[in-house]
């Protein structure tokens, strides 16, 4: 099991990274503060008298200006979901979301497994080792 983390390891880390700092950079950019919508924006999207936003509906207020680094929010989503680059990159993508999962299971499996050898010798039981 080792020898197979550590190898899918070296190949999935370099994709993995790329999905992380994607991801990391799509969720800035949502968050990041726009500008105050401009008026002819705030009056485009008013609704008329007696609307109601039907029920299950996530009805929102006009967030303003796209400028600025919330107008890559899309570039960020098609480059973290692989879409950027065809059928492979998204193969890749997913391939990658279950390499996280497998490194999640198997690493937790290796550290249990050094966990009991050290029990078993009656050494002193840590958590961690040095």
């Amino acid at each position: 099991m080792r020898k197979w983390h550590r190898w899918l390891s070296v190949f999935f880390g370099v994709f993995m990274l790329w999905i992380a700092v994607t991801g990391v950079l799509s969720q800035v950019a949502v968050l990041w503060p726009g500008g105050a919508p401009d008026a002819a924006a705030q009056a485009a999207a008013t609704p008329p008298a007696g609307f109601e936003c039907p029920e299950g509906w996530r009805c929102m207020p006009p967030r303003g200006n796209a400028g600025g680094i919330r107008s890559l929010t899309g570039l960020f989503h098609h480059l973290h979901s692989g879409e950027t680059f065809g059928p492979i990159g998204t193969a890749i993508s997913v391939l990658s979301g279950l390499a996280l999962i497998f490194f999640s299971i198997s690493g937790l499996w290796l550290y249990l497994q050094m966990w009991r050898f050290r029990k078993d010798r009656s050494l002193a039981p840590r958590w961690f080792w040095k």
